[in-house]
């Protein structure tokens, strides 16, 4: 009898993964619980464990190829000997994710920045596929192509439309992709600027296991409605997460996020169990408002790898980015993160951003809800965050020191537990 490994889903916004590593020879006998092979996903490398023992009799995908979740990617028999169909065994076990689905109710975002004209032209897309988009009234050029040499293909674009079906809600006219998952209490996720929400990757995991998670995807990210409007004002993103749930939740932003977050908390007090703001800010200063004023530039003229690695020793500390082969990752992942933000939504949400800031410096006493303010100590951006636990009443402060403002991502294991006992 054999075993598949396939690629796990290991967080709500996951969708592919690429295998790093084999640890194991075909042929080689395993245990159960060893680590078979690594994988890296979302900006994070993790060891896959063996389920059963056995021989390790076949691999399916090579190191360095990229599948989506479900996909086979090898084969353990009990013995070396006993008889075993690759070609049949693949056939049954093979069930890659070709659209939003599951026990977590994930909701992928598969949008990307959008193409110039000469992209456009290049792009390729199967005629099935251009077939498939005209009948949904879809453009093919918008959709991400997962064939040889990024093709479009017509489960492409069904995935994409079943995905703009599942959107939320939350004015006249708009709707946003909400990642659902987990139960229990509920806690709700706002990114960042020009992020979405795998930008809390390192934390669903570990929330996923007692709280209900939300993830909101602001106007204009991933498969959300991106109305054409001059601004998308930091009130109107707090207006729009209190419609994608009921009662009260655990509120969690980052930078911009948090300023969403206090807003809410401000807004509708009686929505907001508590708060938990990462490298947050009231007032922004000149240098977060210049480099935000570059990223706009860079996003509506350089890739997303350049882009990545423009804003990328402005989120991560010396230290961390010292690891080459961790920078190499996080710069893989951050590029995939900002491709699902486009050049327009970013502007708008950064004119938001510069139309709120400084306009609730005075309110901060009055946050009526217990507060967690977690700051950075190499954070270039926000590097006055920690001095909000001193104005918001009852706020307890955790300064993360030696990282820089992606804390969330840089320090898990010191934000995750700061959180869960936040939350308990």
């Amino acid at each position: 009898m054999a075993t598949p490994i396939s690629m796990p889903k290991l967080g709500m916004t996951m969708e592919e993964g690429t295998v790093v590593r084999w640890e194991f020879d075909v042929g080689a006998h395993v245990e159960k619980g060893d680590v078979v092979l690594v994988i890296e996903s979302e900006k994070n490398e993790a060891d896959i464990e063996a389920a059963a023992s056995g021989t390790f009799r076949h691999v399916y995908i090579e190191e360095g190829d990229t599948v989506p979740c479900g996909t086979l990617l090898g084969a353990i028999t009990e013995s070396p000997d006993e008889a075993f169909d690759a070609s049949a065994f693949q056939a049954a076990e093979d069930h890659p994710e070709t659209q939003a689905g599951g026990s977590l109710e994930v909701r992928t975002p598969t949008r990307q920045t959008p193409p110039s004209p000469a992209e456009r032209q290049t792009k390729p897309i199967a005629p099935a596929a251009r077939a498939a988009a005209k009948k949904l009234g879809l453009d093919p050029t918008q959709i991400r192509g997962t064939g040889p040499g990024g093709r479009v293909t017509k489960q492409d674009v069904e995935a994409h439309a079943s995905a703009r079906e599942a959107l939320t809600p939350v004015a006249n006219g708009v709707a946003l992709e909400v990642v659902a998952g987990g139960s229990g209490e509920t806690v709700l996720l706002l990114p960042g600027l020009g992020t979405d929400v795998s930008a809390f990757a390192r934390q669903t995991p570990v929330l996923l296991e007692r709280f209900r998670l939300l993830g909101v995807n602001p106007r204009g990210v991933g498969h959300s409605d991106g109305p054409e409007e001059a601004a998308y004002p930091v009130e109107q993103t707090a207006s729009d997460a209190a419609a994608t749930y009921e009662g009260a939740a655990h509120v969690i932003g980052a930078s911009l996020g948090a300023a969403a977050a206090l807003e809410l908390a401000l807004r509708f007090p009686d929505r907001v169990k508590s708060l938990t703001l990462i490298t947050p800010f009231v007032e922004s200063n000149p240098r977060l408002l210049a480099v935000a004023e570059a990223w706009q530039r860079l996003a509506a003229e350089a890739t997303g790898e350049t882009l990545a690695a423009a804003l990328l020793p402005w989120f991560f500390s010396p230290g961390f980015l010292a690891d080459t082969s961790v920078r190499a990752r996080t710069l893989r992942g951050l590029a995939q993160t900002l491709a699902r933000v486009p050049a327009p939504t970013l502007s708008r949400m950064v004119a938001g951003l510069a139309a709120w800031s400084g306009t609730r410096t005075q309110d901060l006493s009055r946050v009526a809800v217990p507060t967690l303010v977690i700051s950075a100590g190499d954070d270039l951006l926000t590097p006055g965050a920690g001095t909000l636990a001193t104005e918001i009443p009852g706020a307890s402060h955790v300064e993360v020191a030696g990282a820089g403002h992606a804390v969330a991502l840089e320090a898990p294991e010191a934000v995750n537990g700061a959180i869960l006992k936040h939350l308990s």
